[in-house]
Order: structure tokens, then C-alpha cells, then sequence
């Protein structure tokens, strides 16, 4: 049995670095209008990044079958197969904090979300794919590097990972 799960609504920090985010093309624009046509290619570069962002960066769905977790963005897709998840698991900010060491982001960060790569202390890199600051699952994969992301119902998704339901049972 298939089960879809989009990625998972923002948080309210996240909703808020967005908005501001948002309005950075809208005053480059106004500003391009009112001062200079020169700020035209400025616009033109932010326009492409956050097009990229979203097109490439943030994912639009997980979706889990007998097979494994397929990940879905607008312009690709990824398969994880069973055999290599070893665990699913919820973890909050506070346990990635004291389980990775210091990190830090490779990626689109603050618009819609984390996404990419996250440089770990103690892990190297993660795979992340966030738009909130909690109801994070970790998804480790053994020899690959490991996934954070963010699907809405992350206790659901957990518990169908972990193939607690008997649906989509790990190897």
C-alpha cells in the first residue's frame, strides 16, 4: 500500500524568515521602479535562486510503500529503498543539537525551509530537507548519510517506516 505525505506546514519562525524573505524581490522591485533600472539583474539573480529553491531544493512530498521512500521535488525525485533504511525515528532540535555537535547548512536555508546538506560534528553530513523547527524525523540509512526532514503526520510516518502497521516492514 502506497501513503503520500506532503512535505509539513511551516512553523511560525520559519513562516515569518519566509515573509521577510519574500519581500526582499518586491523591494528590489519597487526600488528598480522608483531609483534605477539597474537593480534589474539584481532582481532577475534573486528570481532564479528562489525559482531554484523551490523547483529543486524543497521537497514536495514522501511517499512510502513496500519498496521504500520515494522523495518528491517539482523537478526530480529520489528512492530510498527499504533494505538500506536501518531506523526511523521523531527527534526534536534539542536532541540534534546534543547528538551532531556544531553544523552548519549547505544549501537553501530560511526560505520555505532548510534544505540540503547539513555539516555535522559528529556525523558529517546530513541530508535536510525541514520547514519547521520540530516534528523532525531522522532517517538513518547505514552505509548513506542520514536524513532530517519534515512530512506532515510525523508519527504516522514513523510508524509506517518502521513497518509497525506490518504494511511496509524494513528488511
Amino acid at each position: 500500500m502506497t501513503h503520500h505525505f506532503r512535505l509539513a506546514p511551516m512553523t511560525l519562525d520559519v513562516l515569518v524568515l519566509t515573509l521577510v524573505l519574500l519581500l526582499v524581490p518586491v523591494t528590489l522591485l519597487l526600488a528598480m521602479l522608483l531609483l534605477s533600472l539597474a537593480l534589474l539583474v539584481p532582481l532577475l539573480v534573486i528570481c532564479v535562486i528562489y525559482a531554484w529553491v523551490w523547483l529543486r531544493f524543497r521537497p514536495r512530498a514522501f511517499i512510502l510503500d513496500e519498496d521504500g521512500l520515494e522523495v518528491v521535488w517539482p523537478l526530480k525525485r529520489r528512492r530510498i529503498r527499504r533494505d538500506l533504511i536501518r531506523e526511523a525515528r521523531l527527534i526534536d532540535r534539542h536532541a540534534v543539537r546534543r547528538d551532531l555537535g556544531w553544523r552548519f547548512r549547505l544549501g537553501a536555508g530560511g526560505l520555505w525551509g532548510a534544505f540540503g546538506w547539513l555539516w555535522t560534528q559528529r556525523r558529517g553530513p546530513v541530508q535536510l530537507y525541514v520547514s519547521r523547527s520540530r516534528d523532525l524525523v531522522w532517517i538513518e540509512l547505514g552505509a548513506e548519510r542520514p536524513w532530517l526532514i519534515t512530512p506532515e503526520r510525523p508519527d504516522e510516518f514513523v510508524r509506517l517506516l518502521q513497518g509497525q502497521d506490518g504494511e511496509t516492514a524494513p528488511s
